[in-house]
């Protein structure tokens, strides 16, 4: 959502929650996101929660630059890309998820940060396939909704010491 919103221009006030400490299960951010998930937008008098649902948001509000072209093959491809990030990469690389595998099934650091990397690298193994010819961009010569979403799973993969050389398009 911080990429989207620097993309867009828009003016925001960012403010922290600790996931480490657990501030994201008290009262205060629960009554603004009921998961106790992050982000949530406040804007327009409303509290937007989940990443694609304020980016699609902040597409119809601020139209340019385009998140997602309005070309409806564009659209799909970008679609599919961002889904695949958003459902099949990011859920499994989530803190709650590493927790849980960590504290309630004893899955020891270096067999939970295997696991982690192996579903990363398929994830990004297909995307690497989907941008073949893509341009400077997954979205092309511009960055789109897929690039949004990219950029904080490549960090993630360089902060679990995946090797990025397979995936040279992205």
């Amino acid at each position: 959502v911080r990429i989207a919103l620097n993309l867009k221009g828009i003016a925001h006030e960012s403010v922290d929650v600790s996931l480490i400490d657990g501030e994201q299960r008290g009262a205060d951010h629960l009554a603004r996101n009921p998961q106790g998930l992050v982000p949530t937008l406040e804007i327009d008098g409303l509290q937007l929660t989940q990443s694609l649902a304020i980016i699609d948001y902040l597409d119809a509000r601020f139209p340019e630059p385009p998140m997602v072209s309005r070309d409806p093959a564009r659209r799909a491809r970008t679609l599919a890309q961002a889904l695949l990030i958003a459902c099949d990469i990011h859920p499994l690389n989530n803190l709650r998820v590493l927790k849980y595998l960590s504290r309630d099934l004893e899955v020891a650091e270096p067999a939970r940060d295997q696991w982690y990397r192996h579903w990363l690298a398929e994830g990004l193994t297909a995307l690497e396939r989907m941008a073949a010819g893509s341009g400077a961009f997954l979205g092309g010569d511009a960055p789109d909704l897929a690039d949004v979403c990219l950029v904080p799973q490549l960090y993630n993969a360089r902060r679990y010491d995946l090797p990025l050389d397979p995936y040279p398009t992205l």
